[in-house]
């Protein structure tokens, strides 16, 4: 193979990306995206949503639908990953830590210190968020976080991340998708700025 081959030759998670996307053109669009939301949300490294967003570009009037299962799928994801760091994670933290992009000893320390302060809070912005899911999903279990508001941020961040971008395309139809792929990572953060700072506002005022 020569060098300009290689050079051109796109990496693994560059294919990996491709291989997620290509789901959306064939007519197992929906389970695919209810295996790697499910996925993603404890070891898989691509994030579910460049898929529902081309699912529901293809076809808008079920966008809802895609957002559902999405967030349903994601949670359970959520607690596979929750009982992983629970029950498991002494013996397959290594497999973790060598194969799961994002899941390393550092991200581990950082997010045990928001637990302490923040529980819900740190769960929920990293399901709303570009922040590793993965990682706030396991270190829950590992860190025996409480189960039932564990879900209830899981439901809640998820629940939103899905549906502002299904919601914004039922909307708009493709018209809005260059803007979502373009602004999606600020999207997501200034959302949840926004959520996070109405709920403390309600706090303070009531």
């Amino acid at each position: 193979m020569t060098q300009s081959s290689e050079e051109g030759r796109p990496g693994p998670i560059r294919r990996l990306y491709e291989w997620v996307l290509h789901w959306a053109e064939t007519p197992y669009g929906l389970p695919a995206l209810a295996l790697l939301t499910l996925a993603e949300s404890s070891f898989f490294p691509i994030p579910p949503d460049p898929l529902l967003m081309a699912l529901c570009l293809g076809a808008a009037s079920r966008s809802l639908k895609f957002a559902t299962v999405a967030t349903a799928a994601s949670v359970v994801g959520g607690m596979i990953g929750y009982g992983i760091g629970a029950l498991v994670w002494l013996g397959v933290s290594d497999i973790f830590f060598a194969y799961v992009p994002g899941v390393t000893p550092e991200a581990f320390s950082g997010v045990q210190d928001l637990y302490l302060q923040y529980d819900f809070w740190a769960v929920f912005l990293a399901g709303l968020t570009p922040v590793p899911y993965k990682v706030f999903t396991i270190s829950a279990g590992v860190f025996s976080i409480n189960f039932p508001i564990f879900v209830l941020a899981s439901v809640l961040s998820r629940g939103l991340r899905f549906f502002l971008v299904a919601g914004l395309i039922y909307r708009f139809g493709p018209s809005i998708s260059s803007f979502i792929d373009r602004y999606f990572n600020l999207l997501t953060w200034v959302f949840g700025v926004l959520v996070v700072l109405g709920f403390v506002a309600v706090e303070f005022l009531f």
